[in-house]
């Protein structure tokens, strides 16, 4: 979620003259975060700026997550509202009120640039004589929430979730009602237990217990036979086998939900489980102890399961139906590297230069400087963007630069996890909230912890990096600790931890995060840039490779490849399966709750919205280049927005047409005579487009059994790529049956060879240049295969 540049830029720079040394720290290794608020800085509020607390149960025993769907629901971010805003569930829809919890399953879209199916509530779902002052969260799991109604005299619970045809209700008593906020509607069924209605064109089916009845017109109540639970399900169809399907299912109550996953190196491949765990509330009369769960797009695609052939429309394409509990999902990872091996056709002098000129400006500003970037957000580009150079500098044998860049990250990212250093920039832990925001905040990450995904992803971006070259800075004892607290306060892998909640960002049945804390919007969540999701992703993964934390490394895996399909359905619509009709867009600029928006927060120029879903570029960057039709797709359908070329943002449009048409894309650049984005460089524009164009295309057909490496394909020609972050030459196997021999520490391309014929000895791609002295021009070689190993720092 992002917003305009030029206000929070101003806005950050009032709030950094207010803050001073805090006066408590918790230390970790040498680093250390502050219980103690800095002066000025913001916590978790509300729209007027005051403090909320979490809305919880007084039996709640958990820690509070916010970036959800449901958040709202936990956050009360209008003073005048303690219930919700609209929850997108999918399929069902639902929103909170006193009298209980709204029901809906929105089919119509508003469609302009945007497209958006809001909820209607169809059903009004409560307990006669229900008026509760606020609801709050009794509890929740990995893709299900459960909200409490109490007003002294009764008392509601609801559990609704992603997936979930059904809603389960539990009460204390008193008599269920259901009423029509929007109309009458069709009752064709009505016999003991179960309730069979059409309203607005939604089928549902009412199930009560059995030996219960309901009242023959609305508002439908019952005394549930003088028991306390009930379901509701919105239906496929009104036929009378699909209600005795759902009645059959009606009495598994969800009460628990969780996502686990596991990562083949052999096979290149990303298992992801779904399990959900019910309670049978009653038995007998064929009654199932399982539920059925409603597959999103991404997951059905990539899963063996059988599905039922019963589906829903939601605002992520049609949803499959799988009868039972549990279902995964299997998903090939096409690796990510730490840079761009040194292939390309590049004129070595000139590359130097660029490297020469970032260098230059790095010792005139260094980022500690106090008229560079002070937030967590605008510094973690910087820090990311000199992390995409260390490899180019070494390449080109700027030795000088290397060690300036990795110094001066170093020294940016020690400043931020070290709050007892005396500086402004410091990390501040909210027990209240159970979250870690960095001061000075940008982009209401403190306020309303927007972003934390997209701010830290650039800092451990920077952390791995660093590892690769001084693997005792990132030791837990020294700055490793603290990195890793800002991975766990984003993305936290340990549903038992007390001080961080499990994924925070990351929606797993949704397979990407959220940006907004509390989800305060009535089109439900959002999240803009999911490349900057992935730059987190990727930067996860290295530091797991570079840490030798293969539970890490995994779930950097887990998150990257999940949001790979995600962005390819929701945000890309490579299959044009997904967006409704009627919306002509070929990509949005941020994906909503109930929908989506060719938009970003601050612009409508076409170049931003298209790249807010590229940058910045990586080596994690190329799943972008798995579909080259849909690039060109999206490519065209951005001149025509622009009603011309790109003239904005230039060298992050060229970066993804290369993924295609490198050719094309490196005729672009020219002499370099451009304006860049900031946090790019030229040096990685020119080195990205040279090796691609003398690499080719991705080519997903070929997968390597390591995490680190990529495959291109030139025309037929392969190049295998491949990084060894550990301390022993290995061979990665791809599965064409070519082997590539790596040696420690390194970055290696090639041709490969046979797995079958003997290891090849590897030539230096290039010989390290003297320091700040013009290289003449060369020519690769072709059949080289190393990297210039990194200089210990």
């Amino acid at each position: 979620m992002k917003h305009s540049r030029k206000v929070f830029a101003f806005i950050a720079l009032i709030l950094t003259t207010l803050f001073v040394l805090t006066v408590a720290a918790d230390p970790i290794g040498l680093g250390s975060y502050t219980t103690t608020l800095p002066a000025g800085g913001g916590v978790p509020s509300d729209i007027d700026g005051n403090p909320v607390t979490p809305k919880v149960t007084d039996d709640f025993d958990q820690t509070m997550l916010t970036n959800q769907w449901w958040s709202s629901l936990i956050w009360q971010y209008f003073p005048d509202n303690p219930y919700s805003v609209p929850l997108f569930a999918h399929p069902l829809t639902a929103d909170a009120e006193a009298t209980g919890l709204e029901l809906g399953y929105p089919t119509f879209y508003a469609i302009n640039n945007e497209f958006h199916a809001h909820h209607q509530a169809d059903l009004m779902v409560g307990l006669v004589g229900l008026n509760a002052p606020r609801t709050e969260v009794a509890g929740y799991s990995d893709w299900t929430v459960t909200a409490r109604w109490e007003d002294g005299t009764n008392m509601l619970e609801a559990t609704i979730g992603h997936g979930l045809p059904y809603a389960y209700f539990t009460t204390g008593g008193g008599t269920a009602e259901i009423s029509l906020p929007t109309g009458a509607a069709t009752v064709w069924h009505n016999d003991g237990a179960v309730l069979g209605l059409t309203i607005n064109n939604h089928h549902y089916g009412i199930f009560a217990p059995t030996g219960s009845t309901w009242s023959a017109t609305a508002p439908f109540q019952s005394s549930l036979n003088g028991e306390t639970y009930f379901s509701i399900a919105v239906l496929p169809d009104d036929s009378a086998a699909t209600l005795a399907k759902f009645h059959q299912h009606a009495y598994a109550f969800v009460t628990d939900s969780t996502v686990s996953w596991t990562y083949d190196e052999t096979s290149a491949t990303l298992t992801t489980a779904y399990d959900a765990t019910t309670t049978l509330m009653e038995s007998g009369n064929g009654q199932s102890a399982d539920t059925m769960l409603a597959l999103y797009r991404h997951q059905w695609i990539n899963s063996n399961d059988v599905m039922s052939g019963y589906t829903y429309e939601s605002p992520r394409g049609t949803m499959q139906v799988v009868d039972g509990n549990s279902f995964s999902t299997h998903m090939r990872f096409n690796g990510v590297l730490p840079a761009l091996p040194d292939r390309g056709d590049y004129d070595r002098t000139q590359l130097y230069d660029y490297v020469d000129d970032v260098y230059t400006d790095a010792v005139a500003t260094p980022l500690t400087d106090p008229a560079a970037a002070t937030d967590t957000y605008w510094g973690g580009k910087a820090v990311g963007r000199l992390a995409a150079l260390v490899p180019i500098a070494e390449q080109v044998g700027h030795t000088a630069a290397v060690d300036e860049f990795i110094a001066q990250m170093k020294a940016a990212t020690e400043d931020w996890l070290d709050a007892d250093d005396g500086g402004a920039r410091q990390l501040y832990y909210n027990d209240t909230w159970d979250t870690m925001i960095g001061y000075p905040a940008s982009f209401f990450a403190d306020t309303q912890l927007n972003d934390h995904h997209f701010h830290y992803g650039y800092w451990v971006m920077a952390a791995a990096t660093i590892a690769r070259y001084d693997a005792a800075w990132a030791e837990d004892d020294a700055w490793g600790g603290m990195v890793e607290q800002m991975i766990l306060e984003s993305t936290n892998p340990d549903r038992n931890s007390d001080m961080y909640p499990f994924l925070r960002y990351f929606d797993p049945y949704s397979g990407h995060g959220w940006a907004n804390g509390p989800a305060l919007f009535g089109a439900g969540n959002n999240q803009e840039s999911s490349s900057e999701g992935q730059n987190y992703a990727t930067a996860l993964i290295l530091w797991g490779e570079e840490t030798g934390d293969t539970a890490m490394r995994d779930l950097g895996i887990y998150l990257y490849i999940n949001t790979v399909h995600a962005v390819e359905q929701y945000w890309f619509d490579v299959d044009e399966e997904v967006f409704p009709d009627g919306y002509e867009y070929e990509t949005v600029g941020m994906v909503w709750g109930n929908g989506g928006a060719f938009a970003t927060w601050w612009t409508g120029n076409p170049e931003e919205i298209h790249g807010i879903n590229m940058l910045p570029y990586t080596g994690g960057s190329l799943y972008l280049g798995r579909r080259p039709d849909y690039i060109q797709r999206n490519y065209d359908f951005l001149i025509e927005q622009n009603e011309g070329v790109e003239t904005e943002w230039v060298e992050i449009i060229w970066k993804f047409q290369a993924l295609a048409d490198p050719a094309a894309a490196l005729a672009k650049f020219g002499d370099g005579n451009y304006t860049g984005e900031a946090g790019e460089s030229k040096a990685h524009t020119y080195h990205w487009l040279h090796n691609l164009n003398v690499m080719g295309q991705l080519d997903t057909n070929v997968t390597g059994n390591t995490p680190t490496y990529a495959v291109f394909n030139d025309d037929g020609t392969r190049t295998y790529v491949g990084y060894n972050a550990s301390d022993t030459p290995i061979v990665i196997t791809y599965s064409d049956g070519m082997c590539l021999d790596v040696g420690a520490g390194q970055l290696e391309a090639g041709a490969g060879r046979m797995c079958d014929t003997p290891a090849i000895t590897p030539t230096p791609t290039s010989t390290p240049l003297p320091v700040m002295t013009a290289v003449p021009t060369s020519t690769p070689n072709p059949s080289a295969t190393q990297i210039v190993p990194p200089t210990a720092i």
